[in-house]
């Protein structure tokens, strides 16, 4: 279709306008976010020395490509069709001399699709292989940038195939069928440098134009590790701009989906206590029912009727519009909370049943062989009878709850939104509990003087800081908890238990009995067969091995408890590497969420935590902390004392 000429005076004149908003917005170190008139659209985070743009094809199809770049920092989308050439070639001119006087130097990558599935004469799995071939310059100042970018995405892992990357060097850096973005006058006039990415489209499905989803995904989060860890190279070697981390190049700027689809998981997952409706709410008179039958026959428990109706949950729940997430990190972290509280939906259903030891074994785990070994050498070389804990004395639960709120008045005069309560609870008899970041104390409760300050710091100085510090955040699923946060949770609220000089035999027998407890429940031992081992075999007394029965048996079969041993294991490996704690107190999260948690700070999406656990200042802790990362095991813990 012909273009009139006053037509195409007004894109030209439209464009004009746009070009000096932009510049103008840039020059102010403002965001740029906008739609380009009819032909696409500009994003801009913030002034960064590079840029990113994909043309969409004039025919044929594409849905996914443009995908590729929209989770960048820096980027423009527009038309590949000829009449909108001298506006995009404006509008980049604009944005290069720009940014480019800024910094120093500015870097324009184009990207785009190359040969579909369809043209491919390999069959899968080898079409699904990722491919990429760079289109760089000679120049030889930028040899060390494309060795970068090209090491960087031979590191791209789809459907575990690795992939292949080819350098082609010479003046062409844009798509075969389109005319450069930038003629070479102009690359010259700017001093800018050029590059070129074609992608193996393996995401698009050759039979109707549609995405494989979950292949983009994972190709979209390894390309744009490789592109951030390229342009970091160029950044600190050609500009003035000199960032500390490739993952601050990344986006800061987060859409709205971002926290409807946070509020809206937060909210399912705060709207229900696993944990709370798994426990039965007769235990005294369940110990006395079993006491009263010799031991010999498995209680009766009773459970607390569900508050909410769990199908009504699991359809909130799948409403939540995760694709509209953009940002790879974050779907990462929002698909994976999305898919766990389904299984723990399904466990609230299945509470009482056959069907809730399945359920546990899928979102908690089962007894690896080698945690069980540990578990039997902490057991057969801890005696069963010790002084650590007698002679002090002990405290009741009202005196306990006092202490509790003192440590919480601690906090809250560090960070004054704090405002946990601490409730000694009648149907909560025998322990302890943090329930959305208050304390939860049994009515009954009898702690040993010399394991309260390690009891403290387990619940307050671990459960409710990082909860505290999960509100602290734009996230609200760092203070409900991400998928698995649970074992990185148990583990370090058993390492400060240690740090404090409060993890003492009786407490890692009590550890290691709940991890035999499990790992019985789940080769099919009854209640009593797992209660007599407990008593006869490892002699713990009658009361002890109940209780560490019950919590295993609550609900149908519970495997959580076995978290406390494997998480401090972890967390004595985890220092051994020389790892940092503060990341871990950000809020709830599982030791695989690190990176991603240090993503998201560097890119300043999240904020420095408000709260560090108090004990960690302490010279007895810090030469502790010292101590195990100089490789100490908790098998040492046995020869050692730990005040």
């Amino acid at each position: 279709m012909s273009v009139s000429k006053n037509t195409a005076n007004k894109d030209v004149a439209l464009s004009d306008r746009f070009m000096r908003t932009i510049c103008a917005q840039l020059s102010e170190n403002k965001r740029v976010w906008r739609t380009l008139p009819i032909w696409g659209r500009i994003h801009i985070d913030r002034p960064l020395p590079f840029l990113c743009v994909y043309r969409r094809p004039r025919k044929g199809f594409d849905t996914a490509t443009d995908r590729l770049v929209t989770g960048e920092s820096s980027y423009i989308i527009a038309s590949g069709v000829p009449k909108f050439q001298a506006g995009l070639e404006e509008l980049v001119r604009t944005v290069a001399q720009t940014l480019g006087d800024q910094f120093g130097a500015f870097l324009i990558l184009e990207l785009w699709a190359g040969k579909t599935m369809d043209d491919d004469a390999s069959s899968p799995p080898a079409n699904l292989k990722p491919n990429f071939r760079v289109f760089a310059p000679k120049h030889a100042e930028l040899g060390a940038f494309t060795e970068t970018f090209s090491r960087a995405l031979t590191r791209i892992r789809v459907a575990k195939q690795p992939a292949e990357v080819k350098v082609v060097r010479g003046k062409r850096w844009h798509p075969a069928r389109f005319s450069p973005l930038l003629s070479d006058s102009a690359v010259d006039q700017l001093g800018c440098s050029v590059f070129g990415l074609e992608i193996r489209p393996i995401y698009l499905n050759p039979a109707n134009g549609g995405t494989y989803p979950l292949l983009m995904r994972e190709l979209r989060r390894g390309l744009s590790r490789a592109l951030r860890m390229a342009i970091f190279d160029f950044a600190r070697t050609k500009t003035t701009h000199q960032p500390k981390h490739f993952h601050s190049l990344g986006r800061r700027a987060v859409v709205k989906a971002v926290w409807e689809v946070d509020r809206q998981l937060a909210e399912v997952s705060d709207s229900f206590d696993l944990l709370f409706q798994a426990t039965p709410s007769n235990a005294e008179h369940a110990w006395d029912e079993f006491q009263k039958h010799d031991f010999d026959r498995t209680p009766l428990f009773h459970y607390r009727p569900l508050p909410m109706d769990p199908v009504l949950l699991k359809r909130r729940l799948f409403l939540t519009p995760i694709n509209r997430v953009d940002d790879q990190a974050l779907w990462h972290l929002f698909r994976e909370k999305q898919d766990e509280l389904d299984r723990k939906i399904t466990m609230l259903l299945d509470i009482n049943t056959r069907r809730f030891v399945h359920g546990s074994v899928l979102v908690f785990g089962r007894v690896e062989d080698d945690l069980m070994r540990l578990a039997k050498q902490l057991l057969d070389r801890l005696p069963p009878r010790t002084r650590d804990d007698s002679g002090s004395g002990y405290l009741d639960a009202s005196t306990f709850a006092r202490k509790a709120r003192a440590e919480i008045a601690y906090y809250r005069k560090r960070w004054a939104d704090l405002n946990a309560s601490v409730q000694v609870r009648d149907d909560f008899v025998r322990g302890l509990m943090v329930s959305q970041g208050s304390l939860l104390v049994g009515k009954q409760v009898c702690i040993p003087t010399a394991r309260a300050e390690a009891l403290l710091q387990h619940e307050v100085g671990t459960h409710v800081l990082t909860y505290y510090n999960g509100c602290a955040q734009p996230l609200r699923l760092l203070r409900s908890g991400l998928a698995g946060y649970e074992a990185l949770q148990e583990g370090l609220a058993v390492l400060a238990e240690y740090l404090v000089g409060g993890l003492n035999r009786p407490r890692l027998r009590l550890l290691a009995a709940r991890v035999l407890a499990v790992r019985n429940l789940v080769d099919g031992a009854s209640f009593v067969d797992t209660f007599r081992e407990l008593t006869q075999t490892h002699r713990f007394d009658r009361r002890t091995a109940f209780t560490v029965t019950l919590r295993v048996y609550r609900g149908g079969g519970l495997t959580k408890d076995a978290l406390y041993l494997r998480g401090l294991s972890r967390m004595f490996q985890y220092l051994r590497e020389d790892n940092p704690l503060d990341p871990l107190f950000i809020g709830k999260i599982d030791a695989r969420h690190i990176p991603l948690i240090q993503e998201l700070r560097w890119r300043k999406v999240l904020k420095p935590a408000p709260l560090v656990p108090k004990y960690l200042s302490r010279p007895a802790v810090v030469a502790r902390l010292g101590a195990l990362r100089e490789g100490m095991t908790v098998l040492d813990l046995i020869e050692r004392k730990s005040t």
